[in-house]
């Protein structure tokens, strides 16, 4: 015995040798029903939070909320242009600290979706390839192109490099269980036939071959090659089925929102049918879901592509754009990834059995070997009710909703039943003033410098920028004789140019005559108008503007930006004449960026003027600074540019982003959330500025001497602008109470039960706030939404001081939608409800 005893102990040692990294690190595989993790089969729950769109302190804060909401996975991108700048040149720095941000991950015990790409798409300037590989010779992007193919797994083999080097995959012990090569490539695939195909087939042997030890992922493409797992991105996927029996089912972008761009309405998407596609997605099998996106964020800079998708880019998503918890769509998601995980064990243990309930009714029941039984009841129809008959037992479903039953009997969760309260935000004044504007005009006589150079005809803009400014300048001139009638008091001449730009600003001898701006829909534009010429020789400027490059389509590196039209003048006694093919001189960006204007320690090498003398004369293209203290408290900060026109901001020398008060052109009519989501269904903010606010980082500040500079392209008050902090105005909350014959039901798990049972409201107002009154409350049948709550025929009538006493001069509370807080029944054998609405305002210290 003591000799075998030995001899298995050496044998043992022997295997810890050969295989001691396996036996200390994890493992994750797949299988059809789900991602495998050190042998268990999981339902993960993921959202996209992408670092570049935050800042480096607000990422734990943002991480611990979405776990908190009950997620497994945060989900990000990465961005190759912000990491190699230039060809070799690395920056993994601040917002671009990629191994920080998947370290933070970690800590708060949360697993990592790596999306390499590094394709992005992403609504990210130039779908996030750096401008620089547009001119690598011979380059074709995505397709079957060795310059390409050369490029793209450099930079793959370095952040995959990056990643082993720290410890971070799964394999090696890290958070790190999935990666994803290219992005929805199906559509590009189609349409490249042959060369999409075998680029395609290359990608995915390219990944796997770097040996991660954690599958890969592509999403949005049906032929994705094995072993790598093909993934759908949608409003829905419940439809969505893996193009092998052996892959799990996945949903890589279930968009809790969508894009804003400038000139368009704010789109958003309710909760209830964001969660009924959530539920549809799990009845049918799916095992791993991302919310694209969890948070938003902004996009800082010049990183917004598109062209003219917002400096925001919120997404209506559960996590706001400044950080803040967005309610009720986080608390009714929250709720829902309770009762899913609750349902974990049968959902990964069989198919479901379908059964009809009903002409658009369902039952989806999933049953394990070992007893445990989950069932999802669904009402497909979007505009009636429907009690149905399950198991010997009457469930009343609303229009398109779900219902998820942990135990096969009691409802724990319905989709379209929101009990989490809804949260109001506002824009408040902060103590700290923007004070001391002066002023500074672009030089436009820079216009002559060394700096310009001439060609014959137009130039592609990105093609002489390479994208280091919005700004191309295209200038030529025009000799006007003295017998030209119009000098005699007859109509103007008319300039006409066509534009590619995506805006343009004409000017004749230094003064504006006009401006045009396309469209995301429709880059090409036109200006038209007439011009103001003189005897002699008339200089022609125009300032062509790029909002972003494009981030999609087939060869999208090949798509031009700039004035590229015919450019010609009308009027004249000898017709029209055509500049388009004469001499142009052009000059790249602005003089004040040329200067650096924006950095504090640049900022005074001009002469500026004090705001006061010009106020009553704005002017076009003109530079803007003031100083301002940091406000107090912790509040998320945002400019208020409303005053303004266009241009860009910049806070002690970093880029805020582009402001542009375009006004939202959209249909603001009532949205509901039942029936089919599209992103034209539910618009906010018509007939407003597309995007008013713009986040201001308080990391990016010091305590005093904070610099502001902006410059402006059409001409606005600064004086105007002021810096606001983003509170919670109010918070409301609705709630059922449950039937004692539901409540009544034997539940077999613990945790079912306590949900359940929670006949609760939770009111909430922001850090650093606390209820300051409560404006309505009712416990009986009031009706209305929040912000128009009435009474109904049933009321308690001490609704109002219980929950005062409860709540007033809290940061949060909680109240049981129950008899036993309001006394008496105020109406037998109905089923009542608890209605609360309360203002939220900041702590007195």
């Amino acid at each position: 015995m003591e000799t075998n005893s030995v001899s298995s102990l050496i044998l043992f040692f022997c295997i810890f040798l050969v295989m001691g990294s396996q036996l200390i690190s994890g493992s994750v595989t797949y299988d059809n029903k789900a991602v495998i993790i050190n042998g268990q089969r999981r339902i993960l729950l993921s959202g996209s939070i992408h670092y570049p769109r935050s800042t480096p302190d607000m990422w734990e804060d943002l991480i611990l909320k979405a776990k908190n909401a009950g997620l497994d996975v945060i989900d990000t991108y990465v961005f190759w242009n912000v990491h190699e700048p230039s060809p070799g040149n690395y920056n993994f720095e601040g917002r671009y600290d990629l191994v920080r941000f998947v370290k933070t991950v970690q800590k708060l015990g949360l697993y990592v979706h790596l999306r390499i790409g590094p394709y992005v798409c992403a609504e990210w300037n130039f779908g996030g390839f750096p401008v620089w590989l547009k001119y690598v010779p011979g380059i074709s992007f995505r397709t079957d192109n060795e310059p390409f193919k050369a490029a793209m797994q450099q930079f793959t083999q370095k952040i995959v490099g990056v990643m082993k080097s720290e410890n971070l995959f799964e394999s090696q012990g890290g958070p790190i269980i999935l990666s994803q090569i290219e992005n929805e490539y199906g559509a590009q695939r189609r349409a490249l036939g042959p060369a999409g195909e075998a680029y395609m087939n290359w990608a995915a042997k390219m990944a796997v071959a770097l040996d991660t030890g954690v599958p890969w992922v592509m999403c949005k493409d049906d032929e994705a090659p094995d072993p790598v797992i093909n993934a759908c991105n949608g409003f829905y996927c419940d439809s969505f089925s893996p193009n092998k029996p052996y892959k799990p089912t996945m949903w890589t972008e279930a968009w809790s929102g969508w894009f804003t761009e400038f000139g368009g309405p704010i789109l958003q998407r309710p909760v209830q049918d964001l969660a009924f596609a959530v539920a549809r997605f799990i009845q049918k099998g799916g095992s791993f879901i991302n919310y694209y996106m969890f948070h938003g964020g902004t996009n800082f800079g010049r990183t917004a592509g598109g062209p003219f998708v917002t400096t925001s880019y919120d997404y209506d998503a559960p996590v706001d754009e400044y950080g803040l918890i967005r309610e009720p769509k986080y608390g009714h998601l929250k709720e829902l990834h309770k009762a899913i995980k609750l349902c974990e064990h049968a959902l990964v243990s069989s198919d479901p059995t379908v059964t009809s309930l009903g002409s658009s009714q369902e039952a989806h029941v999933f049953s394990s070997g070992d007893g445990s039984c989950a069932a999802f009841l669904a009402n497909f129809n979007s505009t009636s009710a429907a009690r149905v008959l399950f198991n010997n037992k009457h469930y009343n479903l609303p229009p398109w909703s779900i219902s998820i039953l942990p135990d096969c009997k009691n409802v724990v969760f319905n989709t379209a039943k929101v009990g989490t309260q809804t949260s109001q935000f506002q824009m408040l004044p902060s103590d700290s003033q923007l004070h001391s504007w002066e002023t500074y005009g672009e030089d436009m006589t820079s216009l002559d410098d060394s700096t310009t150079f001439a060609a014959i005809g137009l130039l592609e803009q990105i093609n002489v920028t390479r994208d280091s400014s919005d700004y191309l300048w295209y200038i030529t001139s025009i000799d006007i004789g003295s017998s030209e009638s119009f000098l005699r008091g007859g109509q103007k001449p008319t300039l006409t140019v066509n534009s590619r730009g995506h805006a343009l600003h004409v000017f004749i001898n230094g003064q504006l005559a006009g401006s045009a701006y396309g469209t995301r829909e429709n880059t090409r534009f036109t200006f038209t108008g007439p011009v103001s010429l003189q005897v002699g020789t008339n200089k022609i400027s125009l300032l062509s503007i790029a909002m972003g490059l494009p981030n999609n389509g087939v060869h999208f590196e090949n798509w031009n930006v700039g004035v590229l039209g015919r450019v010609e003048l009308a009027g004249l006694d000898q017709g029209k004449r055509d500049l388009s093919r004469q001499t142009w001189s052009y000059k790249v960006g602005l003089k004040g960026e040329q200067m650096n204007l924006v950095s504090p320690d640049k900022v005074s090498s001009v002469e500026w003027a004090q705001v006061s003398a010009i106020t009553q004369n704005q002017q076009p293209l003109r530079w803007y600074k003031a100083y301002f203290d940091a406000p107090s408290g912790d509040e998320p900060l945002a400019l208020d540019m409303r005053s303004m026109g266009k241009g860009q901001v910049w806070i002690n020398g970093q880029n805020i982003g582009r402001y542009w008060m375009a006004y939202s052109n959209g249909n603001c009519g009532v949205c509901h959330y039942a029936g089919t989501f599209r992103a034209t269904k539910c618009q906010r903010s018509c007939g407003q500025p597309t995007q008013r606010w713009y986040h201001v980082p308080r990391s990016w500040l010091q305590p005093t001497q904070n610099l502001i500079v902006l410059f402006e392209e059409l001409g606005g008050d600064a004086s105007k602008i002021s810096l606001v902090k983003r509170t919670t105005a109010g918070v409301c909350a609705n709630a059922f109470e449950h039937r004692p014959s539901v409540a009544n039901y034997q539940i077999q798990s613990t945790s079912a039960s306590k949900m359940l049972h929670q006949a609760k409201i939770h009111l909430s107002c922001s850090p650093g706030q606390s209820i300051s009154a409560i404006t309505f409350a009712s416990f009986g049948t009031p009706t209305g939404t929040c912000g128009s709550f009435r009474l109904g025929n049933c009321h308690a009538q001490n609704s109002h001081s219980v929950v005062e006493k409860m709540c007033v001069g809290m940061e949060s509370c909680k109240l049981a939608v129950s008899n036993s807080y309001f006394g008496a029944d105020p109406c037998p054998r109905v089923l009542k409800k608890l209605s609360v609405e309360a203002i939220c305002s900041t702590k007195m210290s």
